[in-house]
C-alpha cells in the first residue's frame, strides 16, 4: 500500500455477533463507514483511503458513494471478481473466515453472476495481488 493510504474493510464497522443484516444494521455500517472516511479525510497525514466490502446492496452502495462524494472527495470505485474455480480454490484456503462455509459459497455463486454485469469490474482471476492494484491505480 501506499505511503498516507488508510484501509477500511466494511466487515469491521457491522462487527456483530451473531451477524444481523436488517436495514437497521445496514443502515448503520454506512453511518460508520462514512464518519471513518471522513475523519481520515480530516488526518493531513492519510492521502487516500481503501474501502473494500461486499455491496450487492444498491442503495447501501449508492449511500455510501453519495457520503463519499459529499466530503468532496474523488471516488474509484472497482468490482473484483473471479471465475468460479478461483473462487472456490480461494473460497477453500481461506481458514481465516469461520463463514465459509457452504451456504454462503453458494450465495457468493449467484452474487457473482450480479458483480459480472457491473461496469467497473476487474478479473482477478489470474493476476497478481500487484497487477490488481497496479490496474486499480489506473
Amino acid at each position: 500500500m501506499n505511503p498516507g493510504t488508510a484501509f477500511i474493510d466494511g466487515d469491521w464497522c457491522l462487527d456483530i455477533h451473531p451477524l444481523v443484516g436488517n436495514r437497521e444494521t445496514k443502515t448503520m455500517v454506512i453511518d460508520n463507514i462514512i464518519h471513518m472516511v471522513n475523519n481520515y479525510r480530516k488526518c493531513s497525514a492519510c492521502q487516500m483511503v481503501v474501502l473494500v466490502w461486499l455491496m450487492d446492496d444498491l442503495r447501501v452502495y449508492q449511500s455510501i458513494i453519495d457520503g463519499i462524494s459529499n466530503l468532496q472527495m474523488e471516488i474509484k470505485s472497482v468490482t473484483l471478481i473471479c471465475d468460479k474455480e478461483n473462487l472456490h480454490t480461494r473460497w477453500k484456503n481461506d481458514k481465516v473466515n469461520e463463514w465459509r462455509i457452504d451456504k454462503w459459497f453458494e450465495i457468493s455463486l449467484n452474487l457473482l453472476l450480479y458483480f459480472e454485469t457491473l461496469d467497473n469490474c476487474i478479473d482477478t482471476s489470474n493476476l497478481s495481488i500487484g497487477k490488481i492494484a497496479r490496474t486499480i491505480m489506473l
